[in-house]
This record gives structure tokens, C-alpha cells and sequence, in this order.
């Protein structure tokens, strides 16, 4: 009986001891199997946090490219405009530093894909050099008109107090530099004022005397002529001048005072206003 129980005991120590080897295999590889698993989590929540990253970066990538699209049209106008500025220029003043400064403006305009400031700040300095080329055209037709102006005293009967006053108005309408003169000639002495082809004004003496915004009209009315002057081949064969004018540079002249902020009491609707601006600036629509 002793014998039997001995050798319970020892089928018992041996069970166990390969229960607890066993248990001890198992352990390991339910720890083996745990770090795999965390592993596998750990590279999940990284690439899922790589994608995440990914897409908001091409979101936000999409977005910076719509808004710089979205403020190129207003560049590509002001190109537009520079570049009449510029015909408008040719062989009368020097465009060099202008043409290089809005070609680097376009530059960097087309290298731009992130930030819409880079291409308003551009759109800016190509209205400012077109602003800038207009301003030297008319500085330089002014002092082309004067150089063609008549000799002889500028006034007689009107005074040189009388003069000053037409001359002032002649200027505060844009017509700096333009050549004034009284004369008694215009039609016959039937007409207040009138303007010469070669780019002067001649003036009646009574105008003078004239209210503030008479006067004013007066001389935006004969700068228009002048203006007129300069593009007059192509204004007389515009079929546009002729239907909305009826080809009369009178009340094209008038519509022009009117563009400029010296209405008559001949008015001119916003079509016929927007086609004169144009001739203002040596455009014939």
C-alpha cells in the first residue's frame, strides 16, 4: 500500500511539474501574442495618424492653391490695362524700368501657389505702373501741346487777373500744361471758347467772368476736344462713335466733361459715359 502511494506521489510530482512547464509555455506565448498585437496597434495608430496628417495636408494644400486662383483674374485685367499703357506709351516716353518691374511682378505671380497676398500685392504695382506710364503720356502730350501753341500774349482785354481764372480752371479740369490763349477768332467771336488741332485752347474774354462751374465745364468741354484731336482718325471711323453719338464731337465732348465731373446741361447716359472715358485715354472702342 506504502509502495502504491509512492507512486501516486511520484505521478503527481511528475504531472505537475509538466502542468506547470506547460502553464509556463503558455504564458509565454500569450506574452509573445500581447506584444505582437501591441505592436500591430502601435503601427495602426501610426499610420493612421500618417494619413490623417497626409489628408489635411493636401487639404490644406487645395485650399492655398483655390485662394490664390481665386485673385488671378483681378492680375490678369491689370496686365490688360498695362499693356494698352503701354501702346499708348510707345515712342513718347521711356517704358524700360516699367516693363522689367511688371515682368517680375508676373514672375512671381506665376511661381505662386500657396499665398493670394503674394498676388494681390503683384495685382497692386501693375495698376501702379499703369497709373504711373498714363501719368508720364499726359505730362508728355501736355508739354508736346505747348510747344505748338501760337506766339503772342496769352491775354489782352480779359486781364491778366481774367486769365488766371480761365487758366485755373483749365488746370483743376486736367489741362496743366495745355496752351491758352484769349482770342476774339473762335466762330467767328460767336463762340465762347474753342480748341485748336494743334493742342491749344483759345478763350473769349467774357468767360472770365463766368460762374465757377460754368467755367469749369467750358474748359473740360475744349480738353475734350483736344483729347478728341489725338485719336481722330479712329474716333471719325468708329461705327460705335456714329450710333452713340450720332458722330457729333460736341456732344461726345460734352459726355467727356461730364466723365470727368463737369456736366453741362447736355447729359449723357451710363453706356455713352463709359465708351467716352475711353477717349480720354486715347481708347477707341
Amino acid at each position: 500500500m506504502l509502495a502504491v502511494t509512492a507512486a501516486v506521489a511520484a505521478a503527481l510530482a511528475v504531472g505537475v511539474a509538466e502542468r506547470a512547464n506547460s502553464l509556463d509555455d503558455e504564458r509565454a506565448a500569450t506574452l509573445a501574442e500581447l506584444r505582437t498585437v501591441e505592436v500591430a496597434a502601435d503601427e495602426s495608430a501610426q499610420h493612421g495618424d500618417y494619413l490623417r496628417g497626409a489628408i489635411g495636408g493636401a487639404e490644406d494644400d487645395v485650399a492655398d492653391r483655390a485662394a490664390v486662383l481665386a485673385v488671378r483674374p483681378a492680375f490678369v485685367a491689370e496686365i490688360a490695362a498695362l499693356s494698352a499703357a503701354l501702346g499708348r506709351a510707345d515712342g513718347r516716353v521711356d517704358t524700360t524700368a516699367d516693363r522689367a518691374s511688371a515682368l517680375s511682378a508676373q514672375q512671381a505671380v506665376l511661381a505662386e501657389r500657396a499665398d493670394p497676398v503674394v498676388v494681390t500685392n503683384a495685382t497692386a504695382t501693375v495698376h501702379a505702373l499703369t497709373a504711373k506710364i498714363d501719368g508720364d503720356v499726359s505730362t508728355w502730350l501736355a508739354a508736346q501741346q505747348a510747344r505748338r501753341a501760337p506766339g503772342g500774349p496769352a491775354w489782352s482785354s480779359s486781364g491778366p487777373d481774367g486769365y488766371a481764372r480761365v487758366r485755373a480752371a483749365l488746370d483743376r479740369v486736367g489741362g496743366t500744361g495745355v496752351g491758352l490763349y484769349e482770342s476774339s477768332s473762335c466762330a467767328g467771336g460767336t463762340a465762347a471758347a474753342c480748341a485748336n488741332s494743334n493742342g491749344y485752347i483759345k478763350y473769349r474774354a467774357d468767360i472770365a467772368n463766368w460762374g465757377a462751374d460754368r467755367l469749369n465745364w467750358a474748359m473740360a468741354h475744349e480738353l475734350a476736344h483736344i483729347y478728341q484731336f489725338q485719336v481722330w482718325g479712329a474716333l471719325t471711323s468708329s461705327a460705335a462713335y456714329q450710333s452713340m453719338f450720332g458722330g457729333d464731337p460736341e456732344f461726345l465732348a460734352n459726355c467727356m466733361a461730364v466723365v470727368r465731373g463737369f456736366p453741362g446741361s447736355v447729359g449723357c447716359d451710363g453706356d455713352q459715359q463709359a465708351w467716352a472715358s475711353g477717349i480720354w485715354v486715347g481708347a477707341v472702342r
